[in-house]
């Protein structure tokens, strides 16, 4: 006999939700916090498109993203400057994904940010305060300056920021992925990608965007 599927009433609806979202043009004015003076950026900060991901550290479908769909994006989109990959915080509670959230913004200021971010997807997700500070110390950070910061909770309000950004945009899990030319004041193609799809799903929709950059610039280098 075939095997049944039994699907609880909140996953079909989980799973509705997300086909209706999944590259959902967004018709208004695209808000002002989706580019930041101070953001942290891999790939060229020119680049024509953004991918903005909102995601926690802690997070199983966001390892996941990270070890099998980023890789893709990064070789074929970021470090080819397609795309400026930005990535903001939404920790799902307090603890180890605000910890972890934190360290990664407290290795920022020595330049390190990627790498602390890099570390912390490639960890087995124990984010105690001892833990990430062996993470500083085996990225040759000045331990001192690491540690006052992570046990001053510096970045806590800028991490609770992103949170209440992301739930402007309807963002309620992670990972959550925006997608939306560099040059956003008025232009309301902003794409919402709910959650680790597969690489194409992504390249469907960045590609789109480039063809449209492209078209209404002829000349520039993204179009080659």
């Amino acid at each position: 006999m075939p095997t049944k599927h039994i699907f609880k009433i909140s996953e079909v609806v989980s799973i509705c939700f997300a086909l209706m979202l999944l590259a959902l043009p967004v018709q208004a004015k695209a808000p002002e916090f989706l580019i930041q003076a101070d953001d942290v950026v891999r790939g060229d900060p020119k680049a024509p498109i953004t991918l903005v991901e909102y995601s926690d550290f802690t997070c199983h479908f966001c390892k996941k993203f990270f070890h099998e769909t980023f890789p893709k994006l990064l070789s074929e989109y970021i470090e080819t400057g397609k795309v400026r990959f930005v990535y903001r915080d939404f920790p799902r509670g307090l603890g180890s994904p605000l910890r972890a959230a934190d360290a990664a913004r407290c290795a920022g200021e020595q330049n390190a940010y990627w790498p602390m971010h890099d570390r912390l997807f490639n960890s087995d997700g124990q984010f105690s305060s001892e833990n990430l500070k062996k993470f500083a110390t085996e990225l040759k950070l000045t331990q001192g300056q690491f540690s006052q910061c992570l046990d001053a909770h510096k970045y806590f309000p800028d991490i609770e920021k992103d949170l209440k950004d992301a739930g402007t945009l309807g963002i309620r899990g992670t990972p959550a992925f925006v997608i939306f030319p560099t040059k956003v004041p008025d232009d309301p193609n902003l794409i919402l990608i709910p959650g680790a799809f597969p690489f194409e799903t992504f390249k469907e929709e960045i590609d789109k965007l480039l063809n449209l950059h492209s078209s209404s610039n002829p000349k520039s280098p993204a179009s080659s």
